[in-house]
């Protein structure tokens, strides 16, 4: 049975779940799926600490076994979002050219949405081809404060 729990941060509550190896989900607000058992574990109180010094700037890297469940076609799209660098963003059609199929920006767009395990799997780093902010299962004041962040800490 997956465990949850849920965890204060400075951009609001987070839920992160776990299947006893890896973390599968993580979710904005108090929005666990129902059959979740709440429970704090080793590991989401390791998540937790590497979350909380992300949002705190002493963190660029995570270091987590992650395992989001998802088709061939989204796996192959969160692989991507995991290679794009702390502190840079690109395009739906950067991805989709990434993953060898240029045509697929509307189908990557969708992938992303997706992406079970936000900030750990950075969904947040990818914007419109205009430079625009464009979707996020947070909000998208979160994806902007996510990128702040972000862009603070590297020096853009």
């Amino acid at each position: 049975m997956e465990k949850g729990f849920y965890y204060e941060t400075k951009i609001g509550t987070i839920g992160l779940v776990e299947n006893g190896e890896a973390i599968t989900y993580v979710c904005f607000g108090e929005n666990l799926p129902k059959d979740i058992e709440i429970s704090e574990t080793p590991l989401l109180k390791k998540a937790n600490e590497q979350l909380q010094e992300y949002l705190n700037g002493k963190r660029k890297v995570f270091d987590l076994p992650l395992e989001p469940k998802g088709t061939a076609f989204q796996q192959k799209v969160w692989e991507v979002l995991r290679e794009i660098p702390y502190g840079t963003t690109c395009s739906y059609k950067d991805i989709a050219e990434k993953i060898g199929n240029p045509k697929a920006c509307r189908a990557v767009g969708m992938a992303n949405n997706r992406n079970p395990i936000s900030i750990f799997i950075p969904c947040h780093r990818v914007i419109g081809a205009n430079g625009k902010l464009v979707g996020y299962g947070g909000g998208l004041d979160i994806k902007a404060k996510l990128l702040e962040i972000e862009r603070h800490l590297h020096g853009k």
